[in-house]
């Protein structure tokens, strides 16, 4: 199937690991160009000078609103605009109520809410030029499907739906289309992380075999590019008339209708 994608121009965040990386390359073998950020100017370097031309790196940390406007900038530079946004930036914080600080709110609140806020705004203007802009943001099911477990994901990730939901009301007039693909547990680089927090003494293999086993309906994990084949088509012209929409890339975990 074409998805229509050949020579767009889009932009990702957080595009050098896990399924911001598959979007980057999901979307360059569809004949996109694509221009990334990330904070750590050694992954920028290796996945550029992995992908060739049609892929621009930039550094960039999306909790900062100026290294924000300044990629946006330098992205549109480099592809002659900005058909399509992919909002990928962020990072699960696990913790509950208690033992979350505020610097610990803040830094979610910056990273997933206000990186999604600033980038769309930055944006917005070549997306308003663009023949078939979209917006894709990347959220998690539990904005919809709360755990105490990870309190803060739950509560921003909440938000972020409505976020994605009223720019689309707003902006479905100008024909800009604005969906969220909300993940639940996808193999990433984070899940690391969370596992030496939570259980440092299972071997990971275990760990996430066991999550699976709990909470997903399919038994495992996801995988990086069974979320990417769901971007590009959001980014792709067969959904033309989809704008507003959740879709689940989860395994069928999310207890609610």
């Amino acid at each position: 199937m074409d998805l229509g994608l050949s020579e767009r121009r889009a932009v990702v965040t957080g595009g050098t690991k896990g399924i911001g990386l598959a979007v980057v390359k999901e979307l360059l073998a569809e004949g996109a160009r694509v221009a990334f950020c990330a904070r750590d100017a050694e992954d920028v370097k290796r996945v550029a000078d992995e992908l060739g031309e049609a892929a621009h790196g930039s550094v960039a940390d999306v909790t900062d609103a100026p290294a924000i406007d300044r990629f946006i900038a330098t992205a549109t530079e480099q592809l002659g605009g900005i058909d399509i946004l992919v909002n990928n930036a962020g990072a699960a914080h696990p913790g509950n109520f208690e033992s979350l600080s505020d610097a610990d709110w803040q830094n979610d609140l910056d990273v997933k809410l206000f990186s999604q806020i600033r980038c769309t705004r930055a944006a917005l203007p070549q997306l308003r030029l663009s023949v078939a802009p979209r917006v894709i943001n990347i959220n998690a099911v539990y904005a919809k499907y709360p755990d105490p477990g990870f309190f803060a994901t739950t509560v921003i990730r909440a938000a972020c739906l409505n976020l994605t939901k009223v720019l689309a009301q707003q902006y479905g007039p100008v024909g800009i289309l604005v969906n969220s693909v909300n993940i639940g547990f996808v193999i990433t680089p984070q899940w690391q992380n969370i596992r030496a927090k939570r259980a440092p003494e299972t071997p990971e293999e275990k760990f996430l075999a066991d999550l699976a086993q709990e909470e997903v309906p399919l038994g495992r994990f996801g995988l990086p590019d069974e979320v990417s084949g769901v971007v590009a088509f959001l980014a792709g012209s067969r959904a033309s008339y989809v704008t507003g929409a959740m879709i689940d890339v989860a395994g069928g975990m999310g207890k609610y209708v």
